[in-house]
């Protein structure tokens, strides 16, 4: 009886030993791949550094390529125990901020009804959607973002404010600040899953001050949001390719060469207040860092901001969906 009492507390004893070993294992790995992953963090610092040392000695030329040392493609490099880690940074400044839409309309006789930032959203979500969703659509879309974003209760034309929410089920309130995350587009009146995925890639929310769209690092799909001010139809497909090939092949001297492009040239006449939107900098990157330590894999998404040779973190989520999505494929001179 007592044997059989010892041999069971024995067995009991094993298996809370081996939970505790393989949890502290657990622990190990996980802070083993926390560390390896702010390692990246420090790298990707390195690098925006160098950049900015580079733009410095260039003066006034100074612009944020897909050339830079900070655009380079995804390497893993492989680590001493045995697994691998990468990174890639992007520019989010490449993307169209959805807080610019906080805006309103400047009223007065000959003014347009919209603002240079929501016609250039409403282009783009005409592009992403191939114009099946008309402009008057697209446009209440944008109203709405601007009422979820501005401090007032007072609905736009076609917007949406708390009491459209409140009739909900379940029932929510207007943010009435900036976006922190892309995901919020999903509780926007009209923004409907199909709407959202199909926008998802091209959009961010930083800087929760929006700054310009830079030219050299913007997407086909981004450059389609450019247009005259008194126009809401996007930039052709193969008019914004062709912006894209010449950037990889010759690249652009400066804003006013681009607009000089054949794709351009007609319209930029008539491009006085979405000028205003663009630049040929960038302070704001994603930084996607993975890392496989003991066959176990994790991830980091840092938000980080370059000024004054000072380099902060705004943000980090182990969550993709803060940020962008995984498309499988990062638009480069070499992926197109």
């Amino acid at each position: 009886m007592i044997f059989a009492l010892c041999a069971a507390l024995i067995v009991a004893m094993k298996s809370d030993f081996e939970r505790l070993y393989q949890r502290g294992g657990n622990i190990f790995v996980t802070e083993q791949s926390r560390a390896y992953l702010r390692g990246a963090e420090g790298l990707a610092t390195l690098a925006l550094l160098a950049d900015w040392d580079v733009d410095q000695q260039q003066g006034e030329a100074a612009k944020d390529t897909l050339e830079d040392i900070w655009a380079r493609e995804e390497v893993p490099y492989p680590l001493d125990e045995g697994g691998w880690l990468s990174g890639r940074l992007e520019d989010l400044q490449g993307r169209f901020n959805l807080n610019h839409l906080a805006d309103k309309a400047e009223e007065g006789e000959g003014k347009p009804p919209y603002t240079a930032a929501q016609a250039q959203f409403v282009r783009l979500l005409l592009a992403v959607t191939d114009e099946r969703l008309g402009e008057s659509e697209a446009m209440a879309i944008a109203r709405s973002i601007g009422d979820w974003l501005d401090a007032d209760s007072q609905p736009r034309f076609d917007g949406a404010e708390d009491d459209y929410y409140a009739g909900l089920t379940p029932a929510y309130r207007a943010s009435n600040q900036p976006m922190l995350s892309v995901t919020e587009l999903r509780a926007v009146k009209g923004m409907s899953p199909e709407l959202y995925q199909a926008l998802e890639p091209w959009v961010t929310v930083w800087p929760l001050q929006p700054g310009p769209l830079n030219i050299h690092t913007a997407p086909a799909m981004v450059l389609r949001s450019l247009g005259p001010d008194d126009s809401l139809r996007p930039l052709g497909e193969a008019d914004a390719l062709s912006l894209v090939a010449q950037r990889c092949d010759s690249g652009f001297a400066d804003i006013g060469e681009f607009l000089n492009h054949p794709a351009l040239a007609d319209s930029k006449d008539r491009m006085t207040a979405s000028q205003a939107l663009l630049d040929e900098q960038t302070g704001y990157f994603l930084l996607r860092a993975r890392v496989e330590v003991a066959g176990r894999n994790q991830r980091l998404y840092s938000v980080l901001e370059r000024k004054n040779r000072r380099v902060s973190v705004l943000s980090r989520a182990t969550d993709g969906r803060m940020f962008l999505p995984e498309t499988g494929r990062v638009e480069t001179c070499e992926t197109l």
